[in-house]
Order: structure tokens, then C-alpha cells, then sequence
């Protein structure tokens, strides 16, 4: 009997001792945290990153180009009518140079694309003396007729029109202007602009005359 009693205490020795070394080893497998690991920024979550493109700029050219008129015009061909833009366009840069364009196109962006190069063939240019012109003038163009005066500072642009588109973009800043004939804008425009080429400087007339320009102005 004895013997046994020892067996038991023997065994409930050893199972006790397994159960406290299981609870030991639980204990620190929950109060040793797990390896941390990194967190990962949130910021950057469901973002594309920009990338920013400058765009080279374009130099600016000096021309400037005014659409005066936009007109519809039909031909008739055999087969019914044929219908067409016209265009009439005047370029200049205010430096004294200024020209007028016509053309008829199937569209009116290529019209006017096509006036822009016509008006940029026939430019002319102005002889301007300060802010005016240098004497008056008067010229004709098919039913067209245009007066032109010179004018002190301060007057503007006194004109109408196509006549006055003409003259802004050739750089005057202060002259009289009247139109006497036709008032179509191609008429009037064609007509200014045969007055500012009919213009001549004051050191040519000079010339003409044998004088010095101080004489002349004298």
C-alpha cells in the first residue's frame, strides 16, 4: 500500500509540474509581442503623382490679323448652285506696314486662312511722320473713294469701318478719314489702302524739289 501512495505522489508530482511549465511557456508566448512591422504610409494610398509638363511657349509673332467680313456667295454650275464663304481680312503689325486679303474657301476657317495669306502678299508700306500722315490724300478703288487728313495728337482715329481697321493696324494713332463712295467694306479698304500707297515722305519731296529736308520743312 505504501508503495502505491508513493506511485501516486510521484505522478501527481510530475503532472503538476508539466502543467506549470505549459502555463509558463503560454504566458510568455502572449506578454512577448510579435516582431513590429513596418507601417506603411497611407498618404501616398489611391494617389497618382503628377508629373508636370511646361509647355514651351510660342513666340508671339508681331502680325495681327482683323476679319472684316464673312459673306455666303452661291455659284451657279451646271449641275445647280455652288455654295462658298468669302473672306476679307486685313493684316498689319502697326509698324507702318498693313495689307488686305480676299479669297473664298468651301469653309469659312480655310477662307479666312486663305485670306490671311493673301493680305500678307500684298502688304504695303505707310509712311507715317510722328502719329499721322505726312500730308493729305485722296484715292479711288473700283466704286470706292477715301479722303484722308493729317491730324494733330490727342484726335484718334476719326473713321469707320473697314477704313478704320485699315489705318489701326498700320500703326497711325491720329488722322481724319472720310469715305465718299462705295461703303462695301472690300471697296473702302482697297480704296485706303491706294491712298496710304499714293503717300510720300518729306525727304522725297524733298529730292523732287533739289532742297535739303531742313529747307524744305523751312
Amino acid at each position: 500500500m505504501e508503495n502505491n501512495e508513493e506511485l501516486k505522489a510521484e505522478v501527481v508530482e510530475e503532472t503538476s509540474t508539466e502543467v506549470v511549465e505549459q502555463a509558463a511557456e503560454t504566458t510568455e508566448a502572449v506578454e512577448t509581442p510579435a516582431e513590429e512591422k513596418p507601417a506603411k504610409s497611407r498618404r501616398g494610398r489611391g494617389k497618382k503623382q503628377k508629373i508636370e509638363t511646361v509647355a514651351e511657349e510660342k513666340p508671339q509673332s508681331e502680325w495681327t490679323e482683323n476679319v472684316v467680313q464673312i459673306s455666303r456667295v452661291t455659284k451657279v454650275v451646271k449641275g445647280g448652285k455652288k455654295l462658298s464663304f468669302r473672306a476679307i481680312v486685313i493684316v498689319g503689325n502697326k509698324k507702318g506696314q498693313v495689307g488686305v486679303g480676299c479669297a473664298k474657301a468651301s469653309e469659312v476657317i480655310i477662307a479666312i486662312q486663305k485670306a490671311i495669306a493673301d493680305g500678307r502678299k500684298n502688304v504695303i508700306n505707310v509712311p507715317i511722320f510722328k502719329t499721322t500722315i505726312p500730308h493729305p490724300v485722296q484715292a479711288k478703288s473700283g466704286a470706292g473713294c477715301v479722303m484722308l487728313r493729317p491730324a494733330s495728337q490727342g484726335t484718334g482715329i476719326i473713321a469707320g469701318g473697314a477704313v478704320r481697321s485699315v489705318l489701326e493696324l498700320a500703326g497711325i494713332e491720329n488722322i481724319l478719314a472720310k469715305s465718299l463712295g462705295s461703303k462695301a467694306p472690300l471697296n473702302a479698304a482697297n480704296a485706303t489702302l491706294e491712298a496710304l500707297k499714293s503717300l510720300s515722305t518729306f525727304s522725297d519731296m524733298a529730292k523732287k524739289r533739289g532742297l535739303s529736308l531742313a529747307e524744305f520743312l523751312n
